[in-house]
């Protein structure tokens, strides 16, 4: 691919992995600031935060990712989730530093979650669809529950 066919995306750390988003769907990278957490049945929302005045729900997307628990986290990249011809902010824990890179991603359709793979010298880096990972989680959650309802 050419040059002019590169997009820009936000590389962040998610556990010991590197992902990546398009940039223009990342609205800020915030600092750790207060998580309220409630009681709920939400797949993956660890609780909210309040960014700018708006409750900002809270994606912890590690575990589903890389198969371990959260380590603590350094910042919340707040990005934009969308719901048909809506949208919503929504916040990912991320740890390690993140970076702004130029490149081309190859398209790829599994995991349902990952849009494409970028190659950083020698790294294979999955770009995330953030809208079909937290989408993928709440599907098979309801489809274990109803298996467990229907037994």
């Amino acid at each position: 691919m050419s040059a002019a066919n590169a997009k820009s995306y936000v590389l962040l750390q998610i556990g010991n992995r590197r992902f990546a988003l398009p940039s223009t769907e990342v609205s800020e990278l915030a600092p750790p600031v207060r998580l309220h957490q409630f009681p709920h049945n939400s797949p993956l929302v660890s609780g909210i935060i309040v960014r700018r005045g708006r409750l900002v729900p809270v994606y912890d997307v590690c575990p589903l990712l890389t198969g371990k628990n959260s380590p603590s986290h350094q910042f919340y990249l707040v990005a934009r989730r969308h719901f048909g011809s809506a949208s919503e902010p929504a916040a990912i824990p991320v740890n390690g530093d993140s970076e702004l890179v130029t490149a081309d991603a190859v398209q790829v359709t599994s995991p349902k979650y990952v849009s494409g793979m970028l190659m950083i010298g020698e790294e294979s880096i999955e770009v995330l669809d953030l809208d079909s990972l937290v989408a993928a989680e709440s599907h098979e959650n309801n489809r274990l529950d109803y298996a467990r309802l229907n037994r």
